[in-house]
């Protein structure tokens, strides 16, 4: 396992030989240019090298995406306009660090860390490799400790762990962003470190002022929003997930959203076409399920004498197809468990409207006591049956007595609709939240 003194120390050989070798500095020229793709002759670099391309007036940095014969493809961080042919190209560092520090905490910055709240650069020191440090998985801490979201749904019926890596599945327009904003105002993290990536830019500033509220003191917010490149949409992911990684290592309990995972997966399927890859699974090339499994495993517990990151991604599910859309489904794959919003529930002014059934947490049985995790079956099982035979029941063909099951969800349906609805600015711990589930279905015969 690398230590934070390790990351610093080989970050300063890394600048002292970049200096040494200022004098020898090689230089590759841009031949062609194809769409955002650029490619480069005369230089020696691997994949992911970070470069400049000299223009007019300074530079612009660049991305090794990959190589052909007598090449190398490029793909500029703010696109290719005013690169010209010919120009100067050459390496800045073969692999880019995120300077990290507690100073980012209530700081707004954009995919390249440049700040985006008028406030002076903070005084953040400490280098951390973008894509990440790989944890041994043996000396990974196991998931043990529940996980407080404030939400009185999430925490009696899908209890999260301290830890986890959570989707939070939905269609446009179903509530995911304000589900968001709740949990990064009530949950209990040291640090919330919130990616917006690909988003629309009116939505970044009316969640920071609107949904993040008290909580922006203590978040370090990413946003890349939708008119920035593909590359610089893919480095606010990482920037994120580099930022939670530093301050996980210094012992801190972190929250990492991320919204959208599905627009991460855009950008690497924009970035993998433009390379030469092959489109498979809906034009997803097969590297892009490998890159989101890989970004996903950057979160969770980390080793001994380190924090952890629970991390909730947000999924966009196209048309509300929950099992034709490859992003959903590789996401409920790699992920330690699931949130569904239901537009049904929307449309019957449950909120938040988190569909019960279709959610998930794999820890919850390791988490929580025996008669939590009874009380969460029950409410359950209730409410699935009366979801099931909604249509009978809304028809006037069901009379009470044929099934008993029913005939008790029915007894119970108003509660539980008073249990699942919730205020944004109400919050609701653990305890309290078994405290009413126990109100609801603890009756049992």
């Amino acid at each position: 396992m690398i230590s934070l003194e390790g990351i610093r120390r080989h970050a300063d050989q890394r600048l002292h030989t970049a200096m040494t070798a200022d004098m020898v500095r090689r230089y590759g020229h841009v031949l062609r240019a194809n769409g955002e793709v650029l490619r480069v002759s005369g230089l020696r670099a691997p994949i992911g090298a970070r470069c400049a391309i000299e223009q007019e007036h300074g530079e612009t940095s660049a991305e090794i995406i990959g190589f052909e014969e007598g090449a190398l493809l490029m793909m500029p961080e703010q696109g290719p306009h005013g690169i010209m042919r010919g120009a100067r190209v050459r390496v800045e560092t073969t692999q880019m660090a995120v300077m990290t520090g507690p100073a980012l905490r209530g700081r707004i910055m954009d995919g390249r860390g440049t700040m985006l709240d008028g406030a002076p650069p903070p005084d953040a020191d400490t280098p951390w490799p973008m894509r990440g440090v790989p944890i041994n998985p043996m000396r990974r801490a196991r998931i043990e400790t529940p996980f407080d979201t404030g939400i009185t749904a999430i925490n009696a019926l899908a209890t999260l762990g301290r830890g986890m890596r959570v989707g939070l599945f939905a269609g446009s327009g179903v509530g995911k962003t304000t589900l968001l904003g709740m949990v990064a105002r009530h949950a209990q993290a040291d640090v919330v470190v919130l990616a917006m990536i690909g988003e629309r830019g009116r939505e970044i500033r009316e969640f920071i002022e609107d949904h993040l509220g008290p909580a922006r003191a203590r978040s370090v917010v990413v946003a890349s929003p939708a008119d920035d490149t593909a590359l610089a949409r893919i480095h606010g992911a990482y920037r994120a997930a580099a930022i939670a990684e530093s301050f996980r290592a210094q012992g801190r309990h972190v929250l990492l959203l991320v919204d959208s995972l599905t627009r991460l997966a855009m950008a690497l399927r924009e970035i993998g076409l433009a390379a030469g890859e092959p489109p498979a699974t809906k034009g997803y090339p097969p590297s892009v399920f490998g890159a989101l499994s890989a970004y996903a495993e950057r979160a969770g517990n980390g080793g001994p004498g380190q924090g952890s990151i629970t991390a909730i991604h947000t999924v966009l599910v196209e048309g509300d197809d929950h099992v034709g859309d490859p992003v959903a489904d590789t996401a409920r794959a790699i992920l330690d468990g699931h949130i569904v919003l239901s537009r049904a529930m929307v449309e019957a002014a449950i909120y938040p409207p988190i569909d019960i059934a279709a959610s998930l947490s794999r820890p919850m049985p390791s988490l929580v006591s025996a008669e939590h995790a009874r009380l969460a079956g029950r409410f359950r099982a209730l409410w699935s049956r009366k979801r099931d035979k909604q249509d009978i029941i809304d028809l006037g063909a069901y009379a009470p007595g044929r099934d008993a099951l029913l005939d008790e969800a029915l007894r119970h349906a108003p509660a539980m609709e008073a249990f699942l609805r919730q205020d944004t600015h109400e919050r609701v711990g653990l305890e309290e939240a078994l405290a009413k589930l126990r109100g609801v279905v603890g009756d049992e015969p």
